[in-house]
């Protein structure tokens, strides 16, 4: 028996939870403490840190305009952002209700809509629920998955877009006092994110519980639904809203910059406040939505396996909640870790940014594997049963410690290598900047070569933990070890949000006119921001190549497929179209880019040559058009990759069957988790080389710089080639191999039962 009582596990799982909203709400209120409003000049200050003196009355320069245009600026992407995400939600508010028309016709015609009970598909011995309820539960908790992946996305964007000025204001008094506003920032989005998934799917299991009762088969198989509704939801936020910034991106920078010679988010730039609102709709609402869409279906995979093994057969709650505790203990952990960046160290100077965000990952790393040791030897018993392709393996509790904890680290290692081959503190992303002397296509090659070679350790990385958590718990250890590396996502999440933040900080201090230190002060912060944003989708990657092979697992032995044989022409021809399918999403997607990006340059140039005084500074640019633009590309170019994802399962499942569909798993699994990592890398390389030749901080920068220099426009094309990789085709890709596993996963039943209709036929 495990120590911890039922009881006991059904008061902390929601006690968590409750702790990470009431922290996120806790530094919201910190973070409203900074004011948009101008300060009344002789003013008393404060001594708590709120009021230290600025920049610009130690130049005697205290300009109360400077603080209503931040908030005019602020108001205006705030708007833009709002506006996009409502259209957009409006477009999948539609999808979901039909897509959940469809799941709720087709698990129910299982069993010909059939209101009586059967046997369990796992243990014949006993009678399950009937077919029609499991197919109105599972549409349930997908709608609730959707929900709740929407409000998290919609939630993040709102924090972000209330504190980008405010971190600006901020960076007038300081670096630290700068960086401490958009970390927490960052923080609201990240636990609230956390707290609410686990605290939706805990609610959601004990509501369920009360129809089936100890039908714990039917129970779990129906929560599935809720990682689908999590992760269609992200597909479409991650794609409409990586379409919408990287249009704006690509057509400020190339019409401004390498055209025109004016520097990033000028306000002389059309295209700057949709620049600026793509930041918060693609990068935090996409991102949210994404880790959301992971987070959930691990915790999915991992109780499907655990209700068909040792836990689920005895009914033992405190064991079959083992994921959930994790979740749990993750959010603590993070809790404790922001605080060493908040509270217990105070940032100087420009050069302990980096360090002390890094340093965030490894305290919640080393934290959360002493908090897995805990929850494993309190929740589990020493021994138990874990469902292995129809036998029952046996466990121990410290085995399953250790699936956990090397998702966790190879995790760190993910991040770390990412960290390395991004970041440009190192030799790779020189060599590239280097390679601009002779102009972007050398640029452009040793990018490429750069992200190719960056998939190496990562993918060595997974392949031992996918191995040695298999050997020790069979699927369910897979699943446990995408949980570890999803574990400290609270954490994860505050680092990714931060980055954006910075970004948007740097652009209203530069459309505001404030002093260059203070624009320096928002760059140093957006460059730290930059690297962390790639180990963030380091994360995304590794993990969702664990929790797809998981649901693969979890799918397998749902629809009775007993072995997956290779060479079986069924399985080959899944393989070898699956393999083609993450090609085919990144060209759609990055065609969808182009085209948005040619309507955005035209329009850029239209300004230009035909608003007067618009160069000098006396001309208005009308920002509203290029945010109509934006809007309208990707909504309507969101929809294509869209379906492709969600469609294929069902086409392949229904017409060739189970055998075919594996094969098609199997190979997007394996070809995407590649594309992913080479295109997130690359772009971020290509990035950051321009970034270095910007800051001209070495000896070697300073040679291929300044602005402006033909070395930096030849990054800045590099730059540009790489926005649609890192933030549009890289980032989806995650969504499209998690998807289509979860997706196969609710549609097994039907599958096992209904498909394979062609081959049945000849």
């Amino acid at each position: 028996m495990a120590i911890l009582s039922d009881v006991a596990t059904e008061v902390l799982i929601p006690l968590a939870a409750i702790i990470g909203i009431g922290f996120s709400i806790a530094q919201w209120v910190l973070v409203a403490r900074v004011k948009l409003a101008p300060s009344q000049p002789g003013a008393s200050r404060s001594k708590d840190g709120y009021g230290d003196s600025l920049i610009e009355e130690e130049e005697g320069l205290n300009d109360h305009n400077v603080v209503a245009k931040c908030a005019e600026i602020q108001n205006a992407i705030a708007e833009g952002a709002t506006s996009f995400l409502f259209t957009e939600y409006q477009y999948v508010g539609v999808f979901m209700s039909i897509f959940a028309v469809v799941i709720f016709l087709f698990l129910g015609s299982v069993e010909g809509f059939s209101t009586k009970t059967h046997p369990c598909t796992y243990s014949k011995d006993k009678e399950c629920k009937p077919a029609l309820f499991n197919a109105l539960f599972s549409t349930v908790s997908f709608l609730l998955g959707a929900i709740t992946s929407v409000v998290s996305g919609f939630l993040g964007m709102k924090i972000a877009t209330y504190a980008n000025a405010r971190t600006t204001l901020e960076a007038r008094k300081g670096v630290g006092k700068a960086f401490i506003t958009a970390f927490r920032s960052g923080a609201v989005m990240g636990f609230l994110l956390a707290s609410n998934g686990l605290l939706v799917l805990y609610i959601a299991i004990n509501l369920f519980k009360m129809y089936y009762g100890d039908d714990w088969e039917g129970l779990f198989e129906s929560i599935t639904g809720y990682g689908l509704g999590g992760s269609s939801m992200a597909l479409f936020g991650r794609v409409g809203g990586g379409i919408y910034t990287k249009a704006a991106d690509v057509g400020a920078d190339l019409v401004g910059k390498v055209e025109r010679n004016i520097p990033e988010d000028d306000p002389r730039n059309p295209a700057v406040i949709a620049d600026n609102v793509g930041d918060n709709v693609g990068d935090i609402a996409g991102m949210g939505s994404d880790l959301f869409g992971s987070y959930a279906e691990s915790s999915c995979a991992a109780l499907v396996v655990a209700s068909i093994s040792s836990f689920g057969i005895n009914h033992d709650f405190t064991g079959m909640c083992y994921p959930l505790l994790v979740s749990s203990m993750g959010i603590i952990v993070c809790l404790i870790t922001t605080l060493f960046a908040t509270d217990f160290f105070e940032i100087k100077a420009v050069k302990e940014i980096e360090p002390s965000l890094k340093k965030q990952l490894i305290i919640s790393t080393a934290l959360m594997t002493v908090g897995i040791a805990l929850v494993s030897w309190l929740a589990l018993p020493y021994k138990f049963t874990i469902f292995n392709f129809g036998e029952q393996k046996e466990v121990t509790n410290w085995g399953l410690f250790l699936c956990v904890s090397i998702g966790l680290w190879a995790g760190l290692i993910i991040g770390y290598v990412t960290e390395y081959y991004t970041s440009n503190a190192y030799s790779p992303v020189q060599d590239v900047a280097d390679a601009c002397r002779t102009g972007a296509a050398t640029n452009v090659i040793f990018g490429l070569a750069l992200g190719y070679k960056s998939v190496i350790i990562p993918i060595f990385a997974i392949a031992l933990g996918i191995y040695v958590s298999f050997t020790i718990a069979a699927m369910y250890g897979i699943a446990v070890a995408a949980l570890g590396m999803l574990s400290t996502i609270a954490t994860g999440l505050s680092i990714d949000a931060y980055g954006p933040i910075s970004d948007n900080a740097g652009g209203i201090a530069e459309m505001a006119g404030m002093s260059h230190r203070i624009r320096e002060r928002t760059d140093a912060l957006d460059a730290a921001g930059n690297t962390t944003a790639a180990i963030g989708k380091g994360f995304a990657i590794g993990s969702a190549a664990l929790v797809s092979l998981a649901l693969f697992g979890a799918f397998v032995s749902r629809a009775g497929v007993k072995v997956v044989d290779v060479l079986s022409p069924k399985v080959i021809i899944g393989l070898i179209v699956g393999a083609m399918l993450p090609y085919w999403f990144s060209a759609m997607t990055m065609k969808s880019v182009g085209s948005a990006a040619l309507k955005m340059v035209e329009e850029v140039r239209r300004q230009f040559n035909t608003i007067p005084g618009l160069m000098e500074g006396t001309g208005k640019p009308d920002y509203a058009n290029c945010v109509k633009i934006s809007t309208d590309a990707s909504i309507k170019q969101m929809i294509p990759p869209g379906a492709l994802v969600m469609l294929t399962p069902l086409i392949v499942g229904t017409l060739f069957g189970v055998q075919t569909l594996s094969g098609v798993l199997a190979g997007a699994l394996v070809s995407g988790v590649q594309v992913a990592i080479s295109a997130s890398n690359t772009g971020g390389a290509w990035d950051n080389a321009k970034k270095y030749i910007e800051a001209g901080a070495s000896e070697h920068a300073r040679s291929l710089g300044p602005k402006g220099s033909d070395c930096h426009k030849a990054a800045v094309i590099g730059d540009t080639i790489g926005d649609p990789l890192k933030d549009t085709s890289g980032p989806s890709l995650n969504i499209l191999i998690k998807l289509m596993a979860v997706e196969s996963l609710v549609f097994a039943p039907f599958f096992a039962t209904h498909g394979g209709l062609l081959f049945k036929l000849f």
